[in-house]
């Protein structure tokens, strides 16, 4: 099921099924700056109850996030929903979603890293296209944002398909802490480490978060030829995204996957595209020769583009390599 394409008036949830909008380092300032990007966009925020309660998990209650979620779906006035920011326990929720209920009220729902685990269970569950993309706190960017914007808009406000192409510039800082003192670094643009051509269904996401799913009902990788859309933040280094990558490929279901795309990792990660091609090329008998391209804009680094988890994206990897989005 493809959601609704947002337009001018709609109303737009913010939802928080990982931390909390109460974090204090998620400042007055970069809130006025998210909601007036909203506002530009000719979107309507509204808040559910429980977005800034806070625990020791830096969260609310189970109760309260899965109560949030199925009331922005029930609400007919709500065109899309959009998280707060990622975390680490939003697969909390997955057990108790009332995926008939999202079924019935489709619509888009947008976030990234530990939103990971909501939005591949959810389209495990109901067949509805998630999207990995931008959180409420990303709009709160003061520079270098123009890039993530575009393909938000492309994405969620279009139906037509669309290359993803690279941006200029790119950087890495805990942004949300210092808007003003960044480096932007030239883009290398898209990169081959194995050539070929694919189309299949995006599934992926933070690769770390995507592992918690194996061998569960929220697991999305099934029948479909799919193409893995790979990230990973600084918390982890080449050692333990090299057995992520060779525990996906072992999974049964990986016989049905047809390429892979990496999205940019971080500076503090210390994996380069060297380090990516050498993965690739150890471990060639379990990956296969499928087509791989790497350096994407998404994930963890500025800027991102929003992805469609359970759309159809065609790859050419080669010396020019391409990238688009065709069911979104």
């Amino acid at each position: 099921m493809i959601p609704l394409k947002l337009k001018p008036g709609d109303e737009i949830r913010v939802v928080a099924p990982a931390r909390s909008l109460a974090l204090p380092w998620l400042t007055e300032e970069l809130k006025t700056i998210a909601n007036k990007r909203f506002e530009k966009l000719g979107l309507r925020l509204t808040f559910s109850s429980s977005v800034m309660d806070i625990d020791y998990m830096s969260s609310s209650s189970i109760k309260k996030r899965v109560k949030d979620l199925h009331e922005a779906f029930k609400d007919k006035n709500v065109k899309a929903i959009i998280t707060v920011i990622g975390g680490y326990n939003s697969i909390e929720i997955l057990p108790y979603l009332d995926y008939q209920l999202i079924k019935n009220n489709p619509k888009i729902i947008c976030g990234y890293s530990d939103i990971t685990a909501v939005l591949n269970g959810i389209y495990a569950k109901s067949g509805l296209i998630t999207y990995y993309g931008p959180h409420y706190f990303d709009f709160g960017e003061l520079r270098g944002f123009d890039y993530t914007l575009e393909y938000f808009e492309k994405c969620l406000f279009r139906e037509d398909e669309y290359s993803l192409l690279e941006s200029d510039l790119w950087s890495d800082e805990k942004w949300g802490r210092d808007q003003k003192n960044r480096n932007f670094f030239k883009n290398k643009g898209l990169l081959s480490i194995q050539e070929g051509e694919a189309e299949g269904v995006v599934v992926g996401g933070n690769i770390s978060t995507l592992q918690l799913l194996r061998g569960t009902e929220y697991w999305p990788a099934r029948k479909d030829k799919y193409i893995f859309f790979i990230e990973d933040d600084d918390e982890y280094g080449i050692d333990h995204l090299n057995r992520n990558i060779v525990s996906l490929c072992l999974d049964k279901s990986f016989t049905n996957c047809v390429g892979m795309v990496f999205g940019r990792f971080q500076i503090g990660s210390n994996i380069s595209t060297e380090l990516l091609r050498k993965i690739v090329k150890r471990n060639r008998k379990t990956i296969g020769d499928i087509p791989i391209i790497v350096n994407a804009d998404f994930g963890h680094t500025t800027p991102k583009a929003t992805l469609p988890l359970g759309g159809t994206a065609k790859i050419i990897s080669a010396r020019n390599s391409q990238l688009k989005i065709i069911k979104h």
